[in-house]
């Protein structure tokens, strides 16, 4: 395929479009010049001959004294001659006898017809003439009336000049405007590439604003809004750097701390004490690190297809449920909806079980509730626990990344669980009830 930058496919189609135009002329002008000039001579001949007719019982019928070929050189010049009762030549110039001897016999074919209208060749010239069958003093005659096509030619070629010098101009007039043309469409693509460019560098701060209320001012609002979300993007990448690093700060120094004073003989707690505490820091943050390192996963499988496969919603509570018990064993977990089948990738829905409860026993009193059921095209999930509502204030940003509840850790076990429940093309809800917090998943078949 032939690969062209847009000034050439510009002028590439202007020289393609004239010609086709050229070529569509050359074609189509002579024919239609030809039969229109045609018509034109025949008319002609046909007035002239209207006008020799009126002097022909008057003996005033003079000629223009010109022969049969002298006529050929004269562009108007229309001969006429009279045949009485279709013998002889009465009056007019001489015209060869092969010559009258086809038009005669025009004539005679077409004495249904008062007038008629022929042409025929002599010695590569074309002679249009018109036949009209009139009543005399004298008796029945034929009137003939010729032209050559001396006129149709000479008018063709003065028009087939003109038409050069137009076609020229047009030309000439096409370039300018392809050149015209070329300069406004590459000024908002320059414009364009330049804030490509500043990008490409990572200078996404100036906005890009091109009103024009065309197609280009359509491209120029999409990239913007690509812009705004790299600008939106970065700040979050920053923030989620700040928040990663605070979080993480905090069990190094705790560690860091501990390890110095077993080094410097301080151990205010006794040493089981002190590397206990050494030990449970470092399980903290290996916690911490797992979940940061799989939301950031979350991001590399946002165009992968979860794997899907059914499973019963009551063995998966049912596995979670003793696991879990044992954290908080006065929280009694109550399951329902056991036989629901689910279509769900095990793995991230797992994930997203886990970590629903794992929060809701932080919160807890005395018992988590889990519930499966069928809704009109999808399933829904609820997970309820019996502890102290949410503030309105930040029930909307629990969702975003390291935004945490009173008794929250990391800030990332809810931002994992919207994005795994959007991948299933699912949403999860959360709101306070009369006796605690629910969430509640909705799964579409």
């Amino acid at each position: 395929m032939l690969r062209l930058n847009l000034t050439s496919r510009i002028w590439f189609s202007f020289i393609l479009l004239i010609l086709v135009i050229a070529v569509s002329v050359a074609v189509i002008y002579p024919i239609s010049i030809q039969q229109a000039l045609k018509e034109d001579s025949f008319d002609l001949i046909q007035q002239e001959q209207l006008n020799f007719i009126p002097t022909i019982d008057h003996d005033d019928n003079t000629q223009s004294g010109l022969g049969f070929i002298e006529q050929q050189q004269a562009a108007h010049s229309v001969g006429n001659l009279i045949v009485q009762n279709g013998i002889g030549q009465l009056s007019g110039a001489a015209v060869p006898a092969s010559v009258l001897k086809e038009m005669m016999s025009h004539a005679n074919s077409s004495k249904k017809l008062e007038v008629g209208q022929f042409e025929l060749n002599y010695k590569g010239a074309t002679l249009f003439y018109v036949t009209r069958h009139i009543d005399t003093n004298d008796g029945q005659a034929t009137v003939i009336s010729y032209m050559w096509d001396t006129y149709r030619n000479q008018m063709a070629k003065k028009l087939w000049i003109r038409l050069l010098y137009v076609f020229l101009l047009a030309v000439i007039i096409s370039l300018g405007f392809s050149v015209w043309l070329t300069h406004y469409l590459k000024a908002p693509l320059k414009a364009l590439g330049k804030n490509f460019e500043a990008i490409s560098k990572f200078n996404w701060k100036e906005p890009f604003i091109w009103n024009s209320g065309d197609e280009f001012q359509a491209l120029a609002d999409q990239f913007e809004n690509m812009r705004k979300n790299l600008v939106h993007y970065d700040e979050a990448q920053k923030e989620f750097l700040q928040q990663a690093s605070h979080e993480l700060k905090t069990p190094i120094m705790v560690i860091q701390s501990y390890a110095q004073a077993v080094k410097d003989g301080l151990l205010p707690n006794g040493l089981d004490t002190t590397m206990d505490i050494i030990f449970g820091e470092a399980k903290q943050m290996e916690h911490r690190v797992k979940k940061l390192l799989y939301y950031t996963r979350i991001d590399s499988l946002k165009d992968e297809t979860p794997t899907l496969e059914l499973i019963t919603f009551g063995e998966l509570a049912q596995s979670f449920k003793e696991r879990l018990s044992a954290m908080k064993p006065e929280v009694k977990f109550h399951i329902s909806g056991e036989s629901v089948m689910l279509h769900v990738d095990p793995e991230q829905f797992g994930i997203v079980l886990e970590n629903l409860l794992e929060n809701a026993l932080r919160y807890a009193e005395s018992k988590i509730e889990l519930k499966a059921e069928e809704g009109q095209g999808c399933h829904i999930i609820s997970i309820h626990n019996d502890g102290s509502s949410i503030s309105e204030d930040i029930m909307d940003s629990l969702f975003e990344p390291f935004k945490k509840g009173v008794k929250g850790q990391f800030g990332l076990g809810l931002a994992i669980v919207k994005r795994l429940i959007e991948r299933h093309n699912g949403t999860i809800d959360l709101f306070n009830d009369k006796d605690g917090v629910t969430f509640k998943i909705t799964i579409p078949f």
